[in-house]
């Protein structure tokens, strides 16, 4: 049967109907009739009528699941809550789930977010495996992605693209804050401890550049699996390779249990010196100052730096227990700002968005000063500490001393060096 309308479909299948009782006939017709025109009105009913929806994707059971996880999605929900709760007159809705750091099932979630539930942004991402798959995607389906916890370079490098954005940090910052000032410090050989998938490779390429560019060298590598509970056999090989710095890049509980087995075995006490290349507030908590003092890191968000840093970390302390760390209060930011290009765009759709999110400053209570560039890439200042000792902190979770800020736009790539087809 070939399309004929409403008023044909009513004839196609009410042309047989016999009956005497014309009034009946008559009713029928004009209920069904109505009955077509809400279902027309359904199906072409426009997508903004169903609100604006942000999903939070990110690692919620697994070894990232502090680093991030749930706690991102209370900070997400209170940047929703701060700009109150809708946008252009729509509710903003709030969907979470757990990619568990696979891509295979990260992409399939996204999928039926962007296909099914109409979900307009996803932000968080943490694991850059996951974070490069759903970059692809939100291309293939013109949709918005606002990576957070991810921290692979290339997301703002050679695989950008026109809907996709980097906030809070990236691989190329960490090596510029931790690489550079260590090895400028006297410690110019290293050795690194590398995660064994996208994240880890470009983290140690960054800072292994740094490193060099700085007068220092790099003596040799291993590559260690991703959720690893025995560090034994590279931390010897780490130990025997006598580099001054061992630099660990991988993040979250590999980072943690890595420190505590390299205490173990003595690398420290016997001259070596640790690098947590990626390492936040949180990793910092779980280590307890005992262990982790004297740690050199880099951040892009400390909850004691100002007054705006401290009203956002107070808050979410009162609502968590606990003060957020660059991932946490990077999500806030990001949900943030989106919601706001929404408003300024005076739409939800994808290009006007983009093209707002490129042109707002971001003044929050994250970053203040911040800026997007043509290839998404979120730049603002970045921070150096060092952990303090225990007999050093005042009260709880008075964990770093600052001691340097690294402007922007040292840290990051600008968009010409990022290698981004964009900008060409």
């Amino acid at each position: 049967m070939k399309w004929m309308g409403s008023a044909g479909v009513l004839h196609y299948y009410l042309r047989d109907f016999k009956t005497e009782n014309c009034w009946e006939l008559t009713h029928m017709k004009s209920a069904l009739l109505a009955a077509v025109a809400i279902s027309a009105l359904m199906l072409t009913a426009p997508a903004t009528a169903q609100g604006v929806k942000i999903g939070i994707l990110n690692d919620q059971s697994g070894v990232y699941a502090d680093y991030g996880g749930k706690w991102s999605v209370e900070a997400a929900k209170m940047a929703i809550e701060d700009f109150g709760g809708e946008v252009l007159g729509q509710k903003v809705e709030l969907v979470t789930a757990d990619h568990q750091n696979k891509p295979d099932l990260a992409t399939s979630i996204a999928r039926r977010w962007y296909d099914v539930e109409n979900v307009d942004m996803i932000t968080e991402l943490t694991t850059s495996s996951v974070a490069l798959a759903i970059h692809e995607l939100s291309k293939e389906k013109k949709k918005i992605d606002i990576v957070v916890g991810a921290a692979t370079s290339r997301l703002t490098g050679d695989a950008c693209q026109p809907y996709g954005f980097h906030w809070a940090y990236d691989t190329r910052a960490l090596g510029v804050g931790t690489g550079g000032a260590l090895t400028k410090a006297g410690g110019d050989t290293w050795f690194f401890l590398t995660a064994d998938y996208a994240f880890g490779y470009a983290l140690e390429k960054d800072t292994s550049e740094i490193v060099t560019a700085n007068g220092g060298k790099v003596v040799g590598s291993v590559r260690v699996p991703l959720n690893s509970s025995d560090f034994s056999s590279f931390l010897l090989q780490a130990q025997s390779s006598k580099a001054k710095i061992v630099g660990l890049a991988n993040a979250g509980l590999d980072t943690t249990n890595s420190i505590k087995q390299a205490s173990e075995f003595g690398i420290v006490a016997g001259g070596q010196k640790l690098a947590g290349l990626l390492m936040t507030l949180a990793e910092v908590n779980g280590l307890g100052l005992q262990a982790a003092q004297g740690l050199v890191l880099t951040e892009g968000y400390y909850w004691d730096v100002n007054d705006r840093t401290r009203n956002l970390g107070e808050r979410f302390l009162k609502r968590t227990g606990r003060m957020p760390n660059m991932i946490q209060a990077g999500t806030y930011s990001a949900t943030l700002s989106y919601l706001k290009a929404v408003k300024a765009a005076g739409t939800k759709d994808p290009d006007a968005v983009a093209k707002k999110l490129k042109e707002l400053p971001v003044d929050d209570d994250f970053a203040q000063g911040g800026k997007v560039l043509e290839n998404g890439r979120m730049v603002h200042d970045m921070y150096l500490f060092e952990v303090k000792k225990p007999s050093e902190s005042k009260k709880p979770w008075d964990y770093y001393k600052q001691l340097a800020v690294v402007p922007g736009d040292k840290a990051f790539f600008t968009a010409k060096e990022s290698g981004c087809p964009l900008t060409k």
